[in-house]
């Protein structure tokens, strides 16, 4: 039976970590509001993009435009997957959903898969899973200007172009809300056309040419793509952090009054003790 000391240190303990964890709730509540508006606003431009690189793709072009190497479908013989992760655990079950995720995209695979890690979270899992790692990018951030994602959008953009890869897979941990975040997998390379109808399909006549538009738009498109999706890593990390350390600092709580609780019984019952003692003495003397 622990003693009242114990109890008291141990109470003082889990006092000191709800503090802790509260902080870490704000903190994460503060960087959350942050990270989720960079993630709406940008949420516009990233699916419109997307929506012109597809019907752009899908229209008639002439030879020269349907060389461009970030449309060419090829068999497939060794694919890639971006993994984009946070650099810190302590965000609940994110970590362990993305890299569940992840992990059974790899399993499925039936031709050779490289990595690229982005994120410390990733790096860790592609090394304890002896995967092969093309690169690792950490330490990008709680704030990314699209600027700082352009070496991980140009090895990408490299790789396909030249052939070492097939086919460029994004996982990451969309956001959805504060309370909901969901890891997914969506292939970025090659640019899948849309599907369009006769209607739709007429053709247009582009300035300065069809070639010209489209190596312009399409590394574009696939920096947007990668951007958006750190973005939305960021975002769900937050969030996800911010839930994990509130619940930590409830349960800390409701810990600390079950200790305060079997404290005062323990003390109770020591006072209640020696209250016996003394009453017992004292019918020893009498008698």
């Amino acid at each position: 039976m622990p003693s009242v000391r114990d109890i008291r240190r141990r109470i003082r303990s889990v006092d000191n970590t709800a503090k802790v964890t509260n902080a870490m709730s704000l903190i994460a509540a503060s960087k959350m509001r942050r990270s989720q508006m960079a993630v709406l606003e940008g949420r516009p431009y990233s699916d419109k993009i997307q929506q012109v690189i597809a019907n752009l793709a899908a229209q008639p072009t002439d030879d020269e435009a349907g060389s461009q190497p970030l449309l060419a479908q090829r068999e497939v013989e060794k694919s890639t997957i971006l993994m984009i992760s946070p650099d810190r655990g302590l965000c609940g079950g994110l970590n362990a959903n993305l890299i569940r995720a992840v992990g059974n995209f790899i399993v499925a695979q039936e031709k050779p898969i490289e990595a690229i890690a982005v994120g410390r979270k990733s790096r860790d899992f592609m090394a304890r899973s002896n995967q092969d790692m093309k690169a690792t990018f950490t330490d990008l951030g709680e704030t990314p200007l699209l600027i700082d994602t352009h070496a991980i959008s140009h090895m990408a953009i490299d790789s396909y172009s030249s052939g070492e890869t097939d086919e460029i897979y994004l996982g990451y941990t969309r956001f959805l809300s504060t309370m909901s975040q969901e890891p997914v997998i969506e292939k970025v390379l090659p640019i899948t056309p849309a599907e369009l109808t006769s209607a739709e399909a007429v053709g247009y006549i582009y300035e300065p040419s069809n070639l010209a538009v489209l190596q312009d738009l399409l590394p574009r498109f696939v920096e947007m793509q990668i951007y958006h999706a750190i973005l939305e890593s960021i975002a769900s990390e937050q969030s996800a952090r911010m839930v994990a350390m509130r619940a930590a600092t409830d349960n800390a709580n409701e810990l600390s009054g079950d200790l305060t609780l079997v404290m005062n019984k323990l003390r109770q019952d020591s006072i209640t003790n020696e209250l016996l003692d003394l009453i017992g003495g004292q019918i020893a003397l009498e008698g």
